[in-house]
């Protein structure tokens, strides 16, 4: 994954936020992208829409705009994963925080991933869909963070415990 780059994360939004939706609101996660964002697109053709800021960059890449809470990742200059944070929620209504018997309920093909012994790192539920995935990394009760994207980066980020910082 190294020829990936990624965005961090920055602070929750206060106020309301150039979208039009005010902070706090709820956007849709799903294994397309977000509203506007769709995994594949180029880092050129999102810098052109005004949705990526390259002259925002946090944790070693560009941010998103209007999506304080959400890390892209570029491999080979596409999207191919979106690391999300609350308030984003997938359409079946997992969010950071959801119990993680509510993942085990709403994708009953979810597949179970152990972090390696000894590290820091959080245990993850992949619910694949053809070439897509949702990636919940998760303490053993509840989810801590959603990944989504195309399923083989999903599970290539995860093996190799690559972050977005």
């Amino acid at each position: 994954m190294t020829a990936a780059s990624i965005a961090g994360s920055g602070v929750p939004p206060t106020g309301s936020i150039p979208n039009g939706r005010p902070a706090g609101s709820v956007e849709i996660i799903d294994l397309n992208g977000l509203r506007n964002i769709e995994f594949g697109a180029t880092e050129d053709e999102l810098t052109r829409r005004g949705i990526l800021r390259t002259s925002l960059d946090a944790c070693g890449g560009p941010m998103l705009a209007g999506h304080d809470m959400v890390s892209p990742v570029f491999v080979e200059d596409k999207l191919v994963l979106l690391w999300v944070g609350d308030p984003m929620r997938t359409p079946e209504g997992i969010t950071a925080g959801s119990p993680v018997d509510e993942v085990w309920d709403r994708y009953p093909e979810v597949s179970r991933l152990r972090a390696p012994q000894g590290t820091r790192r959080l245990d993850g539920l992949l619910a694949r869909s053809g070439d897509r995935a949702y990636l919940f990394l998760h303490d053993g009760r509840t989810v801590r963070k959603t990944i989504a994207g195309y399923a083989d980066w999903a599970r290539r980020l995860f093996d190799e415990g690559v972050g977005p910082c």
